[in-house]
């Protein structure tokens, strides 16, 4: 006959170490929040480089506009192209290059507006707007619709799709990073409790 004796005090200590792993427990949640954080900045470079491949030049840095977020209430985050509430980033100093000679005739004369001008300005991490033209695209634009004295088509962008099939594609890699990292830090709490 076999027989197997449990030693009560190791399944005790066992117990407490996976109850403390729980995520109700505000350390873990704390540190699984940090985790998913970093799962989601080891991919966000993949979408910042899909979305510069998406554009013919960005020289104003819109690309970096793709934010993430790490859920408070629940355990999650995600990555998008939405605005955020407040400015992000300090404004940008960057000019379009004048392709007329000094004194040379041409070009647009009408001073350029408030908005036009606060807009010109944002920095790269206040672009998002940017990156959802270029992603669902436009219909025509058209100038001189705020009052101003232009007028004129812009034409419209035509939507490029990237960020649904690199969005998905850096999610799944951030959900198999996570997964591994979750794996390792339980792995560690378990060592470090067996030889306490």
């Amino acid at each position: 006959m076999f027989q197997f004796e449990a030693n009560d005090a190791v399944i005790v200590e066992q117990q407490k170490v996976l109850e403390a792993a729980l995520s109700t427990n505000p350390k873990t949640q704390k540190a699984l929040q940090k985790l998913i954080r970093k799962a989601l900045m080891e991919v966000r470079p993949e979408l910042v480089s899909a979305a510069r491949s998406a554009m013919d030049s960005d020289p104003r840095g819109a690309a970096h506009g793709i934010r993430l977020s790490v859920y408070k209430k629940i355990l999650g985050g995600n990555v998008n192209i939405l605005n955020m509430r407040k400015k992000a980033g300090k404004p940008s100093n960057y000019e379009p290059p004048r392709k007329l000679q000094p004194h040379q005739r041409g070009g647009n004369r009408v001073p350029r507006g408030t908005r036009t001008d606060t807009v010109m300005h944002y920095g790269p991490h206040d672009r998002q707007w940017i990156l959802r033209f270029i992603n669902s695209g436009t219909s025509d634009r058209t100038a001189g619709t705020r009052g101003g004295r232009l007028s004129g088509n812009r034409g419209a962008i035509a939507p490029r799709n990237f960020f649904r099939g690199a969005g998905e594609r850096a999610l799944t890699k951030a959900a198999d990073n996570l997964a591994h990292m979750i794996d390792t830090e339980l792995e560690a709490m378990l060592n470090k409790k067996s030889t306490a």
